[in-house]
């Protein structure tokens, strides 16, 4: 019940957008971008990552990060993310001055829920080359819940991250915190999983995506998240659960690219062509299908 309430109450402050078939966005989450140390998973898909960006902008999408875009949990000295992404972070900028950012806040970026927080390591960006502040990724203002509003058929999708209700990583986020901050994050760099993490934990990621299906069912909505690091895309007609996956899998990163009205799962990964030349490439994994095959108020019967 308590991830019902969370996702219902992030419903109810969410931030709205209208959508319509000329509307282009693409999803991404849980990169996780650290310092380049060897704990840092998004350092090996960072140049897929950002040949990606590169094609969505260049394509006119707005780009929307659900969540756990920055890891601060084990790096909450925000300017040793940016020094060691810096490439990505211009990329990033590239859409937040084109006025097609949109950034979320998840369990292991949720420093930006503080105000002073994100004036202080998102407006501004401090060269320490030059010593010299400069405007970064001014008057953005990271939100935990977005709404789209399809504009066609007045359906409308709920994007959080989805550690809402998750117990370790919402309300008691502060332990987890500490226990990948002053242990995992070092067994992490030989190799370890945190067995108690979602995206590790078969049982526990069945269990939060459970959860999510009982929300989709009393709200009769879509859903779109992340947090789970398991990529989803149902089938028209089933429960319209949609999960990006994530930017750290070991070879590629996976997105949700919604277009004309429709919607589709991708993946970026590096791939030789014929002459064995390595260049990065895209690959539709689900879809595209229609937005409307995913309202749940028109469905016979209620998703399972």
């Amino acid at each position: 019940m308590r991830t019902q309430r969370r996702l219902t109450e992030a419903y109810r402050h969410a931030q709205r957008m209208e959508i319509d078939e000329t509307s282009k966005l693409i999803f991404f989450s849980d990169c996780h971008r650290g310092n380049g140390s060897l704990s840092d998973d998004f350092t090996k898909n960072q140049n897929i990552f950002n040949h990606a960006l590169s094609h969505y902008y260049n394509e006119g999408y707005t780009y929307i990060e659900v969540g756990d875009g920055d890891e601060l949990w084990e790096h909450p000295h925000y300017a040793t993310i940016k020094n060691a992404h810096f490439e990505t972070f211009t990329q990033i900028k590239k859409f937040h001055d084109a006025n097609r950012l949109i950034m979320m806040i998840g369990n292991h970026n949720n420093y930006f829920e503080d105000d002073d927080y994100v004036k202080k390591n998102l407006h501004v960006y401090h060269s320490r080359f030059t010593e010299t502040d400069y405007a970064f990724l001014d008057d953005l203002d990271p939100i935990e819940a977005l709404v789209l509003n399809v504009k066609a058929t007045g359906q409308e999708i709920l994007v959080v991250h989805g550690h809402q209700g998750d117990l370790p990583n919402d309300q008691n986020w502060w332990f987890s915190m500490l226990a990948l901050k002053y242990f995992w994050r070092y067994v992490h760099a030989f190799g370890f999983r945190n067995p108690a993490s979602p995206a590790n934990n078969v049982h526990k990621r069945h269990k939060v995506e459970r959860n999510y299906v009982k929300w989709i069912h009393e709200m009769r909505m879509m859903l779109i998240c992340g947090h789970t690091h398991r990529y989803k895309f149902p089938k028209p007609n089933e429960c319209p659960y949609f999960n990006t996956g994530c930017c750290i899998y070991p070879t590629m990163i996976t997105g949700l690219e919604i277009f004309e009205g429709k919607i589709q799962l991708v993946a970026w990964k590096i791939v030789p062509n014929d002459d064995g030349v390595l260049q990065v490439m895209p690959s539709i994994l689900r879809g595209p299908e229609d937005l409307s095959a995913f309202d749940v108020r028109h469905f016979r019967r209620s998703p399972e």
